[in-house]
């Protein structure tokens, strides 16, 4: 359950501890999950949750007295939505388990036990996503079936559908070319009726083969007749399909009037790209497609790699930009070059600059020894018309199997492969094996444990700005910070990719001093310039016990003469829970220091007000959550305006990210906040150039 917006958990739990509640949030947060909680205080409420917003798990207590979980199961089934209820159970006792079961909860969840918890909220929350895709692809599915009813009907192309051999739709150019008036005169009528007798004999030896589930060939010509008996030389080409969810093939006929050699090699030509002499991407998925079909039939396997030059950019500059074609040209002479004498493949200039390899027939390892050997090949000099440059190849790939029979997923994995390999430097391979995961994700993570060590000992972290806008008129500059990592080519990496395996690996806090020593150097910049400025800086649960940083932190500012209060640290809310009397010592640190504190992701917590008894800071932000989709929900609104209401009445300012547009930061505006970001205001960016008096 990745911590994204689009897969953000939205739990109602039932209970009647808040601390309780608080502390399975908490769990999930730990865990990975972006929660959006919610816990009704009666069953109106929970009448009012789950007829008013999504809700996609249930968790309720079978101790709860305020709402019983009978009365809850009732509610959710009455809802008449896929929700699923996990019945949290203080003990293992069979009666009680029964007795859950028997109300309509699907899972049983333990309060004593967070791991067995979390375990049950995965699988259930991973069956519900699963429910949901195969509705979504199940509604796609029928989309696309009237799509392609109505672009077989207006083609141009005759094409038929035949069922054991017999007619069960044509379309117009199918039924012009055979001379036939209607589909109720090719209706039920053998398609050996529309081929010459002395290609019959021949032709039904085919159908035979086909009926027995073997592969038809690319292209088929023989001499067919029209409804008066008149034949004409043709080429037949055959495709698996479907029709009123029947299995069936899909026939198209293509009458040929000129040379058989001459039409074979325009065939040619047309599956060809012209620059590289390689197939094209719409030949190449054909082949891919029926690799996959093969590999889910069959069980056979075969491999996928997609290849993509390091660094393209700077070469496309350095050779010319009117040369990409030369280019791709260079490489994918290369790539024939590696791959000579290899039997079962296939090559294709799969994009711009991407070329793509089909390997047939071969397990994970001759994959992987066959992306190696590709990997040495493009690691050296190229020649590329009248220029040659040292190049370098990033690979993904994929070991196509019965586990990973769809197209979709197996292009999604040999993709993330690909930029995965860019991400931690490039010149690499990274092959996606569903029987050999764990040994592939050991890879990737100490790929990345070395980036990051790396990025530590270089400098490649770099800072980016997004500025915060007063809506209130106050005057001054005060910018979020956002870290960053710099790829090998020059892209800014998003931490969301780094980040979890940094935390993992015990390396936040060393993250957490560059961040704040970058920061603080481009104050006393700024300072010196005479745009002074404000800077928010995110800190991880890893400082709070990090007494040498704190040292540090007041060394600097001293050092480079920046006050205190220019600095901006600011903490998750849901580490805050969890870390309280740590975090209570550290704002009165930061305090010292004449640094403020601030709260962010605030508000995404059950009961988040509490916090403010206990932690005094200067400045809450807003989890991001309330701007999704502001003006249409009245319950964020209101939330809001209390929160806004809450932070003033403490002397808090507050401040809102994620604003997507006008109408919401009017509803911010009159709610009391006191600032606002957003890509819809002013975008992040490396530089601190945006003008706060305009």
């Amino acid at each position: 359950m990745a911590d994204t917006a689009e897969s953000a958990l939205r739990l109602l739990i039932v209970d009647d501890s808040v601390e309780d509640a608080e502390a399975i949030v908490t769990a999930l947060r730990n865990d990975g999950v972006a929660v959006r909680p919610l816990r009704p205080a009666d069953a109106e409420q929970l009448d009012a949750m789950l007829s008013g917003q999504q809700i996609d798990l249930v968790i309720a207590a079978h101790s709860a007295g305020s709402i019983p979980l009978p009365e809850v199961t009732r509610a959710v089934a009455s809802s008449d939505k896929d929700i699923p209820v996990v019945a949290l159970l203080d003990e293992v006792d069979a009666a009680l388990a029964a007795e859950a079961y028997g109300t309509g909860a699907r899972r049983l969840g333990l309060r004593g036990e967070p791991g067995q918890l979390l375990h049950v909220l995965r699988m259930e929350w991973d069956d519900l996503r699963t429910r949901r895709s195969l509705r979504r692809l199940d509604a796609q599915v029928r989309e696309t079936e009237r799509r392609c009813d109505a672009l077989i009907e207006s083609s141009r192309d005759p094409i038929a559908y035949v069922h054991e051999g017999m007619h069960i739709r044509a379309n117009a150019a199918y039924l012009e070319m055979f001379g036939f008036d209607g589909f109720e005169d090719v209706e039920g009528m053998s398609l050996l009726d529309l081929v010459a007798p002395r290609h019959v004999e021949e032709f039904k030896q085919l159908l035979k083969s086909l009926s027995r589930g073997e592969p038809p060939p690319p292209h088929y010509q023989l001499e067919a007749r029209d409804a008066n008996g008149d034949a004409f030389p043709a080429t037949m080409e055959f495709t698996p399909a479907s029709y009123e969810g029947e299995s069936c093939l899909q026939v198209v006929f293509r009458r040929q009037e000129q040379d058989p050699e001459l039409a074979r090699e325009v065939e040619e030509l047309r599956q060809r790209d012209q620059a590289t002499g390689l197939l094209n991407r719409q030949t190449f998925l054909r082949a891919l497609e029926d690799a996959v079909a093969d590999a889910a039939q069959n069980r056979s396997q075969h491999g996928l790699l997609l290849i993509e030059p390091d660094h393209y950019q700077r070469l496309l500059h350095d050779i010319g930009l009117d040369s990409a074609d030369l280019i791709m040209a260079a490489l994918a002479k290369r790539l024939k070059e590696a791959l000579a004498g290899l039997p079962g493949l296939l090559t294709a200039r799969f994009g711009e600059h991407s070329l793509a390899v089909l390997l047939r027939d071969t397990d994970h390892v001759a994959t992987s020894q066959a992306a190696e050997s590709l990997r040495a090949a493009f690691d050296g000099v190229v020649a590329i018309g009248e220029h040659s440059s040292a190049t370098s190849a990033s690979i993904g790939g994929v070991q196509i199997g019965e586990r990973i029979a769809s197209v979709t997923q197996v292009l999604a994995h040999a993709h993330q492969g690909v930029q995965s390999a860019i991400g931690v430097g490039g010149n690499r391979v990274e092959i996606f094996d569903p029987s050999a995961t764990d040994r592939a994700e050991e890879a990737r993570i100490q790929a990345w444990v070395e980036r990051l060590h790396a990025a530590l000992d270089n400098d490649d972290f770099i800072l980016h700005f997004q500025p915060v806008i007063s809506l209130q008129g106050e005057v001054g500059a005060t910018y979020e910070v956002m870290l960053r990592l710099e790829s090998r080519d020059g892209e800014a990496i998003a931490p969301r990719t780094f980040l979890p395996l940094a935390e993992e690996h015990g390396l936040l806090g060393r993250i957490d001093t560059w961040v704040v020593r970058s920061a603080i150097r481009h104050l006393a910049e700024q300072q010196e310039a005479g745009k002074p400025v404000n800077l928010m800086v995110k800190l991880s649960q890893a400082s709070l016990n990090d007494e040498a940083l704190l040292a540090w932190i007041r060394s600097a500012l001293a050092e480079n003469g920046v006050p205190g209060e220019r600095l901006v640290l600011m903490l998750s809310e849901a580490k805050v829970f969890t870390h309280l009397h740590s975090a209570q010592a550290f704002g009165g640190a930061v305090a010292a220091l004449g640094c403020r504190l601030g709260l962010e992701h605030f508000g995404a917590g059950l009961d988040s007000s509490q916090l403010l008894t206990h932690l005094n800071p200067s400045l809450i932000k807003l989890d991001g959550s309330f701007a999704t989709d502001l003006p249409a929900n009245p319950d964020n609104q209101q939330r809001v305006k209390a929160i806004a209401e809450r932070a003033h009445a403490a002397g808090i300012r507050t401040v809102a990210g994620h604003v997507e547009d006008a109408a919401s930061m009017s509803i911010l505006f009159n709610a009391g906040i006191d600032y606002v970001q957003g890509d819809f205001l002013a975008p992040t960016g490396p530089a601190m150039d945006y003008d706060f008096e305009a």
